[in-house]
């Protein structure tokens, strides 16, 4: 039941050190989990495992690699019925089979013959009614069957010799081709008397080993799955370099400065491309480093060449020719060797494209100083000629060694006696000296050196290519500390916070990746005192020095998994600070004017609706909203008839602060109680968990009071208000419901602070107020929420790609008498979980800073989401809106996978038939559910559905209402009210 792939690597590629199999390919894979080199081997074992394989039965392929091969992705290879072995055929035209392989194939595909180098009347026989004849390709399959019988022969004297057992019996080695020693003995048209005797005749013990595979394998068929839209490129570099590519242009552009330089119909492969770097149509470059101003002709192939290189050749104008960089080991000796030939070289009668004489006659090189006497006229050619100069008794030997062969008699100098005095080698010396594991380590290092101008590139320039896969590959090949130092570059040279944030993000990744899955969750605490120091810079300003104690105190926490995720965590602290700072430039659009300062003991009372996000949320949440944009259509909603977050406050004798909230159970239970009579009292205002956080941080960021200060708590309050503050808020909304209870309460908190103090602020200035606040309290988080519930009615909100951030709200009129319509539609279904937000967000953030693809997209969806329900709400179309709301849920899912418990799925199920659309409010997890169902006023029949629909808890079902309050403002009323026994409002 085994399924097995046999990759053959082939032998030597004079155009590759490495060999055909890992010849680099001029593709990128842009979802690949790692950023990495594509190889020839990379792309067969792709389609052999995508393509070819697919719905095979177990058996045994094997793949030569000694080809490009592009399959088609529809399947088309039937596998009904089959038995023995079957070979893959594509199809190719006739000229180019008369140097390769051809199958003989019946109209029901079984093989009767395979012809190879055939004349053009055997070949003509094997066309198919399109002309093209079906090609070897190097794939072939054996069934278990047939695979086991072959296995059994390896025992057998004398294919025994084919293995080790029988090599070390001492029976001389036996060459076996699996086409015309193996497969051809299963063709029907094949007699035994021509098998045994072989193509080529071969001795006895060749014929007495095709004679046991003859008796093994003669009983099975052999048939031939044609893929009649498959491509098999070869690799006649006569022909083209890149036949291929056709003409397009082929590159990965982060390697080049000036792509428009590169002429379609050239590829770039693995290079650095600095300067001017000019290349005609017909070219390739692989694994270089080239700096301008350089102009590289038609049909050349540059490769393995360093940027010391590009001074000679500029002096050299270069067409036709294969120029390439060895790394060569003699015994101990490391060195490079340049080799220099002609594209329309035959290897045996001419060299850089012209005859020996003639070749002779330029350079002025003499017959005897390539081959030496011994060397037969017969194997006189480009192979053994010693043409390439290796080392030089008193001189350093470079590129110009060899280029110097392409100039004109006149031009040559002292060159000549240069290239004489050196010891040179031919290429069949030189193939078994070359040193692939230093050809490999210099391709790898020049990959990462794009890969840190990548990070540069990308960071710099603001772009969404994600760094995490050029992340993994440098933690796998151990150049972590090259990209982590490019990172640290960034970050402390960066224009702005916001890029600053991004390279920390990333810098955490990389730490991420060498934990290798190990060492805990990357999302946990980031508050340990050994970052402190570090920290303190970066809230300081001091970016730079900031990130300098950042990669010092890094360097402590690299010595196991454990550590480097804790390292990771307060990387991403670091960020958070820097995005911070980045939302706090919308202070600037917070405008605080004076008005009438109320009496003591007056109440300031405000009440706010909740709010529903139709579509769009996450684009509000930096640093989304300030590098994407964002769009969020929001509906300030009553819950159950009434406005459910609320705040008032008065100003009392005392020079203290009183706050008390008050939960929102039904029993109006207090949540917190305090009095805050020193400044050391609110140092914790920046601690979201601690008691009366929001509301401390409301008094500094309202500058109410100030900290840090030398002044006294008492003397600012008395100094300035003639006594202290008494604040009590309420919320009739569960926690963690969903509907932006938070931040609404923030933004009715600082209204209601602004007019005790005797200040106004807009609308618009306690959006952006609030975005403070919660960037001053770290509980971070968008903008939907405040403009959801502190403008009235249907609106979307919008941010540029930009800092500073600005918010801008449009309402969204609707058709006349449509707001009740949606009153009559939506419903909230309280779904009885908890929402846990805050894993949620450090989640997003994070895959955003990734740039992964699936956030990329989904932040673009999000935005124009949005813009289409703004749109179905002018219409007054429920069913459109419906499905804004579905597709809306759909992307919430794809942004922060999870959010969606088993119970909340199961209530949604019960709900689908009696709905347009439907979705979690907020960030999803739990909470509330609203719903926009299909008949109106269905709250009674939702709740029998639900009521009869196992697994779903404690649920609940709530009325709700558009609130159409005229302006902001109108949810402001100054009242006296008598002095309280007790700091519990009573209910609002």
């Amino acid at each position: 039941e085994a399924r097995v792939l046999v990759l053959h690597v082939g032998r030597d590629f004079s155009f590759d050190d490495c060999g055909r199999a890992f010849t680099c390919l001029p593709v990128e894979e842009p979802d690949a989990p790692a950023e990495a080199l594509t190889c020839n081997l990379d792309s067969l074992l792709a389609t052999m495992m995508r393509r070819l394989c697919v719905g095979s039965p177990p058996g045994v392929w094997v793949c030569s690699t000694d080809m490009l091969l592009a399959v088609p992705s529809a399947p088309g290879i039937s596998w009904d019925g089959f038995q023995g072995v079957r070979v893959i055929a594509v199809p190719g035209s006739q000229a180019y089979a008369r140097s390769h392989g051809v199958y003989v194939a019946d109209g029901q595909g079984m093989v009767s013959n395979i012809i190879y180098r055939g004349t053009e009347a055997q070949i003509q026989q094997c066309a198919g009614p399109d002309g093209t004849v079906p090609l070897v390709c190097g794939v072939v399959f054996f069934s278990s069957d047939a695979a086991e019988q072959l296995l059994a022969t390896h025992v057998i004297p004398p294919l025994d010799a084919c293995t080790y057992l029988g090599l070390d019996s001492g029976a001389p080695p036996i060459q076996l081709s699996l086409f015309f020693d193996i497969v051809l003995c299963m063709a029907s048209g094949v007699t035994e008397e021509d098998f045994v005797r072989g193509m080529g005749g071969g001795d006895a013990s060749a014929r007495s080993a095709r004679s046991v595979l003859w008796a093994a394998l003669r009983s099975f068929p052999l048939s031939m799955g044609e893929r009649r839209r498959a491509g098999r490129v070869g690799w006649d570099p006569s022909r083209s370099l890149s036949p291929a590519l056709g003409a397009q242009t082929h590159v990965p552009l982060r390697s080049l400065q000036q792509p428009r330089l590169v002429e379609d119909g050239s590829s770039v492969t693995n290079c650095l491309l600095e300067g001017a770097v000019r290349l005609a149509a017909g070219s390739v470059v692989q694994h270089c480093h080239l700096q301008g101003p350089l102009e590289i002709g038609p049909g050349c192939l540059l490769s393995g060449l360093a940027a010391a290189s590009s001074a000679a050749l500029r002096s050299c104008p270069l067409r036709d020719v294969v120029l390439q960089g060895h790394h060569v080991r003699l015994r101990d000796l490391s060195c490079r060797v340049f080799t220099l030939t002609g594209r329309l070289d035959d290897w045996q009668a001419t060299y850089l494209n012209m005859p020996w004489t003639e070749f002779f006659h330029r350079t002025g090189i003499r017959e005897g100083d390539v081959w030496g006497a011994e060397t037969p006229r017969r194997s006189r050619c480009l192979l053994s000629a010693r043409l390439f100069p290796v080392l030089h008794a008193s001189e350093a030997l470079g590129l110009e060694d060899v280029l110097w062969l392409l100039a004109p008699a006149a031009a040559v100098g002292g060159r000549l006696q240069r290239w004489r005095a050196a010891w040179r080698m031919s290429w069949e010396e030189l193939l078994p000296c070359l040193d692939r594991a230093a050809e490999l380590g210099a391709r790898r290092a020049l990959f990462f050196q794009q890969g840190q101008r990548k990070v540069r590139r990308v960071l710099l320039g603001r772009r969404d290519g994600s760094l995490l896969p050029l992340a993994r590959s440098a933690v796998h090949e151990g150049y972590h500390e090259a990209v982590l130092g490019t990172l640290d570059e960034v970050a402390s040279t960066a224009a702005d916070a916001g890029i600053a944030a991004r390279a920390l993000a990333c810098i955490a990744d990389v730490l991420g990746c060498m934990a290798r899955g190990e060492g805990g969750l990357r999302s946990g605490p980031a508050a340990n005192k050994e970052w402190a120091s570090a920290f303190g810079r970066l809230e300081s300003g001091d970016i730079a020095g900031g990130v300098r104690e950042l990669a010092a105190e890094r360097k402590k926490w690299m010595s196991r998994p454990a550590l480097l995720v804790r390292a990771a965590r307060h990387y991403e602290g670091a960020e958070q600070i820097l995005i911070r700072q980045a939302v706090m430039s919308s202070c600037q659009f917070v405008t605080v004017g004076q008005a009438e300062l109320p009496p003591l003991g007056r109440w300031v009372r405000v009440t706010c609706p909740a709010r529903l996000d139709l579509s769009g949320g996450w684009s509000d949440t930096p640093p989304i909203t300030y590098e994407h944009g964002g769009a969020v259509v929001d509906v300030a909603v009553l819950v159950d008839g009434r406005r459910p977050i609320g705040v008032r406050v008065r100003r009392i004798g005392e020079p203290e602060l009183r706050l008390a909230s008050v939960s929102g159970t039904p029993r109006g239970e207090v949540a917190v109680e305090l009095v805050c009579r020193e400044l050391e009292h609110l140092q914790d205002y920046c601690q979201p968990h601690a008691p009366g956080a929001l509301l401390k941080a409301a008094f500094i960021c309202t500058q109410i009071v100030q900290l840090p200060s030398q002044k006294p708590l008492r003397a600012q309050l008395m100094e300035s208000f003639g006594g202290g503050f008494e604040v009590h808020t309420w919320s009739k909304l569960p926690h963690g419901s969903g509907l932006g209870t938070s931040s609404i309460l923030a933004g009715a908190v600082m209204a209601s602070l602004y007019r005790a103090a005797g200040k106004a602020a807009s609308t618009e200035s306690l959006i952006h107020a609030v975005l403070h606040l919660e960037q001053r309290l770290t509980t971070g988080g968008g903008w939907q929420d405040q403009v959801g519930g502190l403008v009235p009615g249907i609106k979307i909100g919008r941010s540029k790609a930009q800092l500073p951030l600005r918010v801008e709200v449009e309402e969204i009129p609707v058709p006349e008498g449509f707001t009740q319509t949606l009153n009559d539609h939506l419903l909230l279904v309280y779904t009885g979980k908890t929402r846990l937000a805050r894993n949620l967000l450090q989640d997003v953030v994070r895959n955003w800073y990734a740039r992964l693809p699936s956030a990329v997209q989904n932040a673009a969806a999000l935005v124009s989401n949005a813009e289409e329900c703004a749109q179905a709400l002018r219409r007054g179309n429920l069913p459109l809106i419906g499905e804004c709301l579905n597709r809306y849920w759909q992307q919430k899912k794809c942004m922060a996978p999870g959010c969606e418990p088993l119970a909340v799925g199961r209530l949604m199920d019960a709900l689908r038939p009696y709905v347009y659309g439907q979705c979690l409010a907020g960030a999803g997890g739990g909470g509330f559910l609203y719903v926009l169902t299909k008949a109106p006023r269905q709250k009674e029949a939702l709740h029998q559905i639900l009521a009869k629909t196992e697994g779903l808890g404690n649920f609940s079902i709530h009325s709700i209402e558009v609130d159409t309050g005229a302006s902001y403002r109108g949810f402001l009323m100054c009242c006296p009210v008598p002095p309280l026994t007790s700091t519990v409002p009573p209910q609002p």
